[in-house]
């Protein structure tokens, strides 16, 4: 049974007065309460995940939320914001009707933002935008109550709905703000008015919607025009990009800069890495003061974003030394890095699960970890890929290319799914083939036939590829036979 919520979050009148909505309720007071007098611990569009005691938004999008009001009522919902009353709307139950639900969650949104007098941190990038946000949630609880989306609620919906869950009394929520077409990202960045804005990095992502790489770095760029007075522009210094970065940045009126990477004039500058596979060890520069840095997840693209995080932190006045510190307790989290052991004849191979969504860049990045993971003798490293979508007429190339990072990183076997994979697959040599297929799926069977004791596996795809099929069977018979 899910565990209601233990505190409010909004009231009845609180949230009428956000959205303009009338509270009503089919058949009036009919059970012995008026429709005035709920109280909300949350606020859910899901009825799968809704919590007793949250606020049901019947969001119009893949389908209408309308349609599952019973469902949210039996799940325990306080009340539901609906754009109208639908005539199968559970008797005596509460509802704030508004004219568009989406815009009623804005609204929410807003207010939620207006009574807080926390810091705001928003984050995009064309990769490591969610493992910033995690890293960012972990160093900054340190220094006090933080507040972030337990998933990658990065879009149109994403970001209000994880804005207007935001507690008064938070001293710090992190927003991970994506897109898919240019104009997405100011009317986000504008709802959140961040203090300090990050740019992870601008890479080849969704160019199948952009004309040039050039070009997403402009809509990356719209996320500092929502910044709040005297905000940060947290900036990649390693970026080709980087000048663009700062000059919009600028016509945005940041108050500040901070820059980040492996080049001497960042102010938080990585200058050593070393992995031993399950964490890392960083040497890193702080506007000339260098620290030792224990750091409980692998990856020099990790590391990159640790910075990032540092800096973001600092600027919202978060306890430095006590983000440094927190570092250490980090943990990669599921289809992001994830490590498991897999039982197999009478031995353990290790998973490494980065199977949530890939592009270019975060595929290279992830078979660096691979490479940089320690086998045993006799023991293999084996790359599970499949598909990067919405990369437009470069996507042949940009497959094929992954080639050169498999064979740097001492790959053994490559196993490929969908078509636009089998352009990296003609470029491998014969003896890192493992297996090409249609979908993952086809690829479940050899995976788990060709993992032996000591071997690393690590999978990675973009979402819509379904590879994480195949780390989901490894990680069940590893369940099965431990």
């Amino acid at each position: 049974m899910t565990e209601p919520h233990s505190e409010n979050l909004w009231t009845a009148y609180e949230a009428a007065a956000a959205t303009g909505g009338a509270l009503c309720a089919r058949g009036g007071d009919a059970k012995g309460w008026t429709a005035e007098e709920w109280a909300a611990g949350g606020i859910s569009i899901d009825t799968r995940t809704l919590k007793p005691g949250d606020i049901f938004v019947a969001l119009r999008d893949a389908r209408d939320g309308h349609e599952f009001l019973k469902s949210a009522f039996e799940a325990g919902a306080a009340a539901a914001l609906v754009a109208r009353a639908p005539e199968d709307a559970p008797e005596g139950a509460p509802l704030l009707v508004v004219g568009d639900t989406l815009q009623g969650l804005r609204d929410l949104a807003v207010a939620a933002r207006r009574r807080n007098f926390g810091k705001r941190i928003a984050v995009t990038g064309s990769a490591g935008k969610t493992s910033t946000k995690e890293i960012l949630r972990d160093i900054l609880s340190v220094s006090g109550e933080v507040h972030a989306a337990d998933k990658s609620f990065n879009n149109h919906w994403g970001v209000p709905l994880t804005l207007s869950r935001l507690p008064m009394h938070a001293e710090f929520g992190v927003f991970e703000i994506g897109m898919n077409h240019a104009g997405e990202i100011s009317p986000l960045s504008g709802l959140v008015r961040p203090h300090a804005a990050i740019v992870t990095t601008v890479a080849a992502a969704h160019l199948e919607f952009f004309n040039s790489v050039e070009e997403i770095a402009e809509a990356k760029a719209e996320i500092f025009t929502g910044l709040a007075r005297g905000g940060v522009a947290v900036l990649p210094i390693d970026n080709r990009y980087y000048e663009l970065l700062k000059k919009r940045a600028e016509q945005a009126g940041a108050a500040a800069f901070v820059t980040f990477g492996e080049t001497e004039a960042a102010d938080y500058q990585l200058l050593d890495y070393k992995s031993d596979g399950a964490g890392a060890r960083l040497k890193i520069s702080i506007n000339g003061d260098v620290r030792e840095v224990t750091a409980g997840i692998p990856g020099r693209h990790q590391a990159i974003n640790m910075l990032a995080a540092l800096a973001a932190a600092e600027a919202v006045g978060a306890n430095l030394d006590a983000a440094i510190n927190a570092l250490a307790g980090l943990r990669p989290a599921e289809g992001r890095g994830a490590r498991a052991s897999v039982m197999v004849d009478q031995g353990e191979a290790t998973l490494i699960d980065e199977s949530y969504n890939a592009n270019p860049v975060s595929m290279a990045a992830a078979i660096g970890l691979l490479g940089a993971t320690p086998i045993g003798a006799g023991a293999k490293r084996i790359a599970v890929l499949g598909e990067m979508l919405e990369l437009g007429p470069d996507a042949p190339a940009l497959h094929a290319g992954l080639a050169e990072a498999l064979l740097a990183a001492k790959v053994d076997r490559v196993y490929v799914s969908g078509e636009l994979m089998r352009h990296l697959w003609d470029k491998l040599p014969a003896s890192m083939r493992g297996l090409f297929a249609g979908s993952a799926v086809g690829l479940v069977g050899a995976v788990e036939d060709a993992v032996e004791p000591g071997d690393v596996v690590m999978v990675k795809g973009s979402n819509a590829s379904k590879v994480s099929a195949v780390a989901r069977a490894l990680k069940v018979r590893g369940q099965k036979e431990s």
